[in-house]
């Protein structure tokens, strides 16, 4: 049988005769749906490959109208190439759109994009836009657009441009920009990109929060509220950094989508900081249809008022513990030296944060931030727990009575995570000053602390995360690691399309990044969220998103 893709052209020989080796569990068949739509298989046909029929959706009738009300942190906008925070994201959803979304069953689905074709060696992508969009200003998007905004993605001079990790085969190391006729535009609605070598992840990365699509001559992120150009159906009315953030119906523009979504006349995200107490006090006064994220103890609080549904998703998402290598304390750089971070690692056992830092909820992991959910994963074991071995390392590196200072923010479960790493770290008999600072402050300059706590979302691969956090010279690799050997393993582990090949080349990562000590990463997350009853398409996201043209009364 051969299956095709939306545009009629074969799939790839290697997703055809990964079908026929997708076992009977949750896990492999998930590991499937995310290879064959990332390779342009429609999430029916990739469905249908594996004799399924894909489960329809069960929100209900959508009514027309309505204001929804969601508690989340209202953060100030920028540049979406550097947003870091995926509610700045959730914010410009309502204008700026996608050209792919990543959808909770692990598929991909076009969205700016009507369809794509990877060539069977995967290094030329053709991107097909989805014909009959208008911006808001009465632009028809083109193929240019999209062109442009790729080749800004891999404008690496930018700073904080995340983009250019996920793009970065693409980038000229000689110019820090496309490399020459990497970005064709072939005619008014198509796009191909030539890649120098093959790259599984581009699709997944256009999916993900950075990658929001803005016009070519916008370039000011000053002018986003003043002047929001976009293709979605929504427009900013408010924004007071802190509080609130409106988003209301734009009755002047015509969305591509019209009828298939933008059900609800007003979106108000209300900023109710970090402390979980103050969100359940709004859940029971009634102040507000949603939640952003609830964690520990407050899950249950919430879930058992009256009214109120509980949404739970098993995640990719994580929390890292880790040591900057580039930092200086004292003029001196404590985590450079392999022995101080596997002291580290040595005296802190994860299945001890799991339990006192997220309540148990979730599944322990193994300091390599790749999971039993990511399609490539290798289990390699779990990293050595020796708290008297690591007290002599330390005395060995000569920092036996050096004081680590330990940063996190001010929240329940990456603050309670941290005091955890700092207890286990005083009984192994290593000193620590713990520092906790409230979000206005920390998130500043979260990549650049020498020692301290972040979280990282959920991405559909691992090599995502590897070429976004632990390649040399990216914008979030916040450990100011550089290993060369890990780069080309990388490299290659980018351009194999095939699962098994791929999963042998991340156990090599997984143990260079384990046995240097590069970060803490504990455990996986289960999220959990929760709507008023008759509220949908406010279901907690694998990867935090919130797409306001979703939401909806029942």
């Amino acid at each position: 049988m051969t299956f095709l893709k939306r545009n009629g052209q074969p799939m790839p020989s290697v997703i055809v005769d990964q079908a026929s080796k997708v076992g009977d569990d949750a896990v492999s068949r998930r590991e499937f749906l995310a290879l064959a739509s990332a390779f342009g298989a429609t999430a029916a046909t990739a469905y249908s490959m594996l004799g399924l029929a894909r489960p329809a959706m069960a929100d209900g009738h959508a009514k027309m109208g309505g204001t929804v009300r969601m508690q989340m942190e209202v953060r100030a906008l920028k540049d979406p190439r550097t947003y870091d925070w995926s509610q700045i994201a959730n914010f410009s959803r309502g204008w700026l759109e996608y050209l792919v979304t990543y959808e909770n069953d692990g598929t991909f689905k076009p969205s700016l994009l009507e369809s794509w074709d990877i060539s069977e060696d995967a290094k030329t992508y053709t991107l097909n836009v989805r014909k009959g969009v208008k911006w808001n200003n009465g632009d028809d998007l083109t193929a240019e657009h999209i062109a442009a905004n790729i080749a800004g993605w891999c404008d690496k001079d930018v700073e904080g441009n995340s983009m250019a990790g996920r793009f970065g085969t693409l980038i000229d190391p000689d110019t820090n920009k496309a490399l020459e006729g990497a970005i064709e535009v072939v005619d008014s609605h198509t796009i191909k990109l030539n890649l120098p070598s093959a790259d599984i992840s581009l699709v997944p990365g256009m999916a993900d929060y950075p990658a929001a699509i803005v016009h070519p001559d916008h370039h000011n992120p000053e002018d986003m509220l003043s002047n929001p150009v976009g293709t979605g159906p929504y427009l900013p009315e408010d924004l007071e950094v802190g509080v609130k953030s409106v988003l209301v119906r734009n009755e002047n523009h015509t969305w591509w989508n019209e009828g298939n979504g933008a059900w609800i006349d007003r979106l108000e995200y209300v900023d109710y900081g970090t402390d979980p107490a103050a969100w359940v006090a709004a859940a029971e006064a009634e102040e507000i249809d949603a939640t952003y994220s609830v964690d520990g103890e407050f899950i249950d609080l919430i879930g058992t008022l009256d009214g109120w549904v509980q949404n739970d998703v098993v995640t990719m998402a994580t929390i890292l513990i880790r040591p900057n290598q580039l930092a200086e304390v004292d003029g001196m750089k404590p985590y450079a030296d392999v022995r101080v971070r596997q002291a580290i690692s040595m005296a802190v056992d994860n299945n001890v944060l799991l339990e006192l830092g997220y309540d148990g909820r979730g599944v322990v992991a193994a300091n390599h931030h790749v999971g039993p959910a990511h399609p490539e994963y290798a289990d390699i074991g779990m990293p050595k727990h020796d708290p008297a071995g690591a007290k002599a390392l330390m005395d060995e590196a000569g920092m036996g009575d050096f004081e680590h200072e330990l940063i996190s923010i001010d929240d329940a479960w990456r603050k309670n995570t941290t005091d955890a790493v700092a207890a286990q770290l005083r009984d192994a008999g290593i000193k620590v000053k713990r520092t906790i600072l409230p979000g206005s402050t920390f998130w500043n300059d979260w990549a650049k602390y020498p020692f301290s706590s972040t979280n990282w979302n959920h991405r559909p691969l691992g090599v995502q995360i590897w070429a976004l956090a632990y390649r040399s010279g990216e914008a979030w690799n916040e450990m100011g690691w550089s290993n060369a050997e890990f780069d080309g393993i990388l490299e290659q582990a980018l351009a194999t399309a095939d699962v098994e090949a791929r999963r042998e080349l991340m156990a090599k990562g997984e143990a260079i990044i384990q046995g240097e000590g590069v970060t803490i990463q504990p455990y996986w997350r289960s999220l959990s969220n929760h709507t008023v009853e008759g509220l949908a398409g406010c279901a907690h996201h694998i990867s935090f998103e919130y797409r306001p043209a979703e939401m909806h009364w029942t």
